[in-house]
């Protein structure tokens, strides 16, 4: 019991930094699961869920229209530096895309472009926060998709976080992507999320 003797002769000050050097011991553990996440990534196969970059404001218009942007909530310029660090981490780390599919809404498209300079518009991906009757619609559709394994790179997803939220049961931040691994019955697992301070 002669190591109990020593514990309990510690003096306050040695007991501060000894919890203090545990803490740092710990930290780097938390960096590691985005270090496997993104060589998940960089394996393909993949399907990432990604919240439009920020758009500031609680909601659209009431005049909302989806062919007319100037009655939508766009990104700021701190959204587009957002989506612009999105493709950057991308390009960074070699990860692969084959395909980027968006929502019809303005911030979505241009969350993509900015961060993959490609996209297609996918209904499916539309934001139904002001319409719950689509949600049993389109939701399916997307778990189908992301069901199935992309081939050539990783799949992306721009959308909204209603809609993420409905297939993952996740509430994202702006710009925040969620990874999921398609598996063999049709079905996917959570890989992991990416919040945009982890690029």
């Amino acid at each position: 019991m002669k190591w109990a003797g020593w514990i309990l002769r510690l003096t306050a000050g040695r007991l501060t930094f000894v919890a203090a050097l545990a803490g740092v011991l710990f930290v780097p553990q938390f960096g590691h699961a985005d270090d496997a996440l993104w060589a998940l990534l960089k394996g393909g196969e993949q399907v990432v869920m990604m919240r439009h970059a920020t758009a500031p404001g609680p909601n659209d218009r009431p005049d909302f229209r989806l062919d007319d942007c100037s009655t939508q909530r766009n990104l700021d310029e701190r959204g587009r530096e957002e989506a612009r660090k999105i493709g950057a981490a991308f390009r960074a780390r070699n990860i692969p895309v084959s395909a980027v599919r968006s929502s019809q809404w303005c911030r979505c498209l241009e969350t993509a472009r900015l961060a993959f300079g490609r996209v297609e518009a996918w209904p499916p991906l539309n934001s139904f926060f002001n319409d719950r009757s689509r949600e049993p619609l389109v939701t399916p559709e997307v778990r189908a998709l992301a069901g199935r394994r992309p081939e050539g790179g990783n799949l992306v997803l721009v959308t909204h976080n209603v809609n993420i939220q409905a297939v993952t049961g996740i509430s994202t931040l702006s710009g925040e992507m969620v990874v999921l691994t398609p598996q063999p019955d049709g079905a996917f697992s959570i890989a992991g999320r990416l919040p945009p301070s982890k690029l």
